[in-house]
């Protein structure tokens, strides 16, 4: 039987060039429903008629899925048998007339300004570890860069003098200011502790764990959780916490959508609208807890 899933994933990597996170997302979506037609349905994935795909979000939502999982694995069919219908496979695409509940939207959780003081506070600076931590923290919260951004950083990424540093991801490149702070955490760090850390001279990685190779995310994942813990926020922070703080109250502060756009990486505007919603939804709270008459 031909490989449908595998040619797939080969498409969205090769042709659409889609990150490895979305191709293993809309991979695993598409595996999990061609194991539904199989076991339950009795079908096959060039086989399924839409009564299958209405059936499956049943069964999704009958395992306690979110609103949101569903909404993804129907985008996710959509494309596969986009694909599929462009390749000759199948005839018509079964998933094209579905529509999921719509998900309630939920707003991505920010910091506010004392909770970041008191998260980026928390890496001493007495040892090699404290140095890198407090540089990699101030650094993502300069920029609103992605965890694989910041790991994928290269000792020349970052320009000292003018004081910004080079982001290249998903095929672009931009460039991203940094503040005095982040800045001196940098020229600390590597001036005087990466050398002690990096075990040849050659190494180009920007960050790097103890044993001398370039940071991980599931290092730097850990690292993220250590300081929330003993900074006692009782929020769930995640390296995407910053970045939407960074987004949030560069906005409130007056900073432009473009701007942040550009900072952030956005190829669509649309995508950093969510931030100017978040800053309005929170003008609305704060008016119905402070006004007397609301």
């Amino acid at each position: 039987m031909t490989d449908y899933i595998g040619e797939y994933g080969a498409y969205l990597r090769e042709e659409k060039h889609a990150s490895e996170n979305t191709v293993s997302s809309y991979l695993r979506d598409v595996r999990q429903f061609d194991a539904y037609l199989r076991t339950v349905a009795e079908t096959t994935l060039t086989k399924c008629r839409q009564s299958h795909v209405e059936g499956y979000l049943s069964y999704m939502a009958g395992k306690g899925k979110s609103a949101a999982s569903v909404a993804r694995g129907v985008a996710s069919l959509k494309s596969f048998y986009t694909y599929l219908l462009s390749t000759g496979a199948v005839r018509v695409n079964p998933a094209k007339g579905v529509a999921p509940v719509r998900a309630e939207r939920k707003y991505p959780q920010i910091l506010t300004g004392k909770e970041v003081e008191l998260f980026l506070e928390q890496p001493q600076c007495v040892d090699a570890k404290g140095y890198r931590d407090h540089a990699m923290l101030e650094l993502l919260y300069a920029t609103g860069i992605r965890v694989s951004e910041l790991i994928a950083l290269n000792l020349d990424d970052v320009n000292f003098s003018a004081g910004v540093l080079r982001c290249a991801s998903r095929g672009k490149e931009r460039i991203i200011p940094l503040y005095n702070t982040a800045i001196k955490a940098l020229q600390d760090y590597v001036r005087d502790i990466r050398p002690q850390l990096i075990l040849s001279s050659d190494e180009e990685a920007l960050f790097v764990n103890m044993n001398g190779e370039r940071m991980s995310r599931q290092g730097f994942w850990k690292i993220i959780k250590y300081y929330q813990e003993k900074a006692q926020i009782d929020k769930d922070i995640t390296p995407h916490t910053l970045r939407h703080s960074f987004a949030a109250h560069l906005l409130e502060n007056g900073a432009d959508l473009r701007s942040i756009q550009e900072m952030l990486g956005h190829a669509d505007i649309s995508s950093t609208q969510i931030y100017s919603h978040m800053v309005k939804q929170k003008l609305k709270d704060v008016y119905q807890k402070a006004h007397p008459r609301a």
